[in-house]
């Protein structure tokens, strides 16, 4: 198992999950967008590198890849406009939504045993070394 295969099983826990709480939004992995596949990857190869890190720690990281990459606060999720209603500190998150980022981190302990133990960059990419 590698990193991206890691990345899908979050991908598609928190989908799942997602419908689970009424947002249909989030795509199957297959159909999800090159940006929301390199997020997951991002995120997983963060706890890798960062085993002992919080949710909470999890969720600032992805905000400062998402105001990188020029997204900002929007009632709704929308990718064109580059608007997201998670875009708020850790705290002032809904408890569905915290939920999300312990999931992730579980399912990324969970399989990390599995992934290949070369240390990656923070993109998920193997280092050479």
């Amino acid at each position: 198992m590698n990193i991206g295969q890691v990345a899908r099983v979050c991908h598609e826990t928190n989908r799942v999950y997602c419908e689970m709480i009424g947002d249909n939004s989030q795509p199957d992995w297959d159909h999800a967008p090159d940006w929301q596949k390199a997020s997951a990857i991002k995120g997983v190869a963060f706890h890798i590198n960062n085993p002992g890190s919080a949710p909470s720690q999890s969720h600032e990281e992805w905000l400062k890849e998402k105001e990188a990459d020029g997204w900002k606060f929007g009632p709704v999720k929308d990718a064109e406009k580059k608007e997201h209603p998670c875009f708020v500190p850790y705290d002032e998150l809904p408890v569905e939504q915290k939920a999300k980022d312990s999931l992730f981190i579980g399912v990324v302990h969970a399989l990390r045993v599995m992934v290949e133990q070369a240390p990656c960059d923070d993109d998920g990419t193997d280092v050479q070394g």
